[in-house]
């Protein structure tokens, strides 16, 4: 059976070598944001396929849905609410100066990465020269609105888990673990138990190419997922 990869992030104080540097706050009103890019059909059936053996392992597990958006992660951070709308003018500067849409991509294998006490898994996707580009332009656009101390109640539904508290330090850390020379492209298909998920990944995979069909900036939930559409960007 194919199977699919992974989504995840990490957000920080510093830009690309310390440029620069996300302001702390105190602020009761952050948001913790995904800009990401919306996967074709093509990636989001495997990814489907993925999260419903990972459901029957771990029936806890979240489902892909309208609420839990198969997407490709260009950066994860804390912003201020009130910041959103200037945040989406950036990144819709960025989109069409950059354009995502029809950009096509390479799915390379499957994923794992720990979260919590779980894992997550999904599909590695093979690195691109226009993919790096659009995402050093989005970060460098969203930066001076980053602000770190983020809580689980920036997240939605503030979850109370045994996973929230890694999510947190991710998104926290994601420009200077995640972006640029350490951007690692995946689109997330779901969780297990680790020693599920270590099997899962090892299944033999066949690259396949797929197509970018828009970007979004959504509020994230637990584990990485892209539960409330903040702002869309279709052509």
């Amino acid at each position: 059976m194919k199977i699919a990869a992974v989504c995840f992030g990490f957000a920080l104080t510093m830009l690309f070598g310390g440029d620069a540097v996300a302001l702390a706050s105190t602020d009761d009103s952050l948001v913790a944001i995904d800009v990401l890019l919306l996967p074709d059909a093509t990636m989001a059936g495997r990814v489907e396929a993925l999260n419903q053996v990972l459901r029957r392992h771990l029936q806890s597990g979240f489902a892909l849905d309208a609420t839990h958006v198969p997407h490709l992660t260009l950066l994860q951070c804390f912003v201020g609410r009130p910041d959103l709308p200037a945040i989406e003018a950036a990144v819709d500067s960025v989109v069409r100066r950059l354009p995502p849409v029809g950009l096509e991509l390479t799915a390379t294998g499957y994923f794992a990465s720990p979260v919590g006490d779980l894992s997550a898994a999904g599909i590695s996707v093979g690195a691109a020269p226009a993919l790096t580009r659009l995402q050093l332009g989005i970060v460098a656009a969203v930066t001076p609105f980053i602000r770190n101390g983020g809580t689980a109640a920036a997240f939605v539904d503030a979850p109370k888990s045994g996973t929230i508290g890694a999510m947190v330090n991710y998104v926290d850390r994601f420009v200077a673990a995640a972006s640029g020379k350490n951007f690692r492209p995946h689109v997330t298909a779901g969780v297990g138990r680790a020693k599920f998920v270590e099997r899962l990944v090892a299944a033999p995979f066949t690259p396949f190419a797929f197509k970018i069909e828009g970007a979004a900036i959504y509020q994230l939930g637990d584990v990485g997922t892209a539960r409330k559409k903040l702002w869309v960007w279709r052509p």
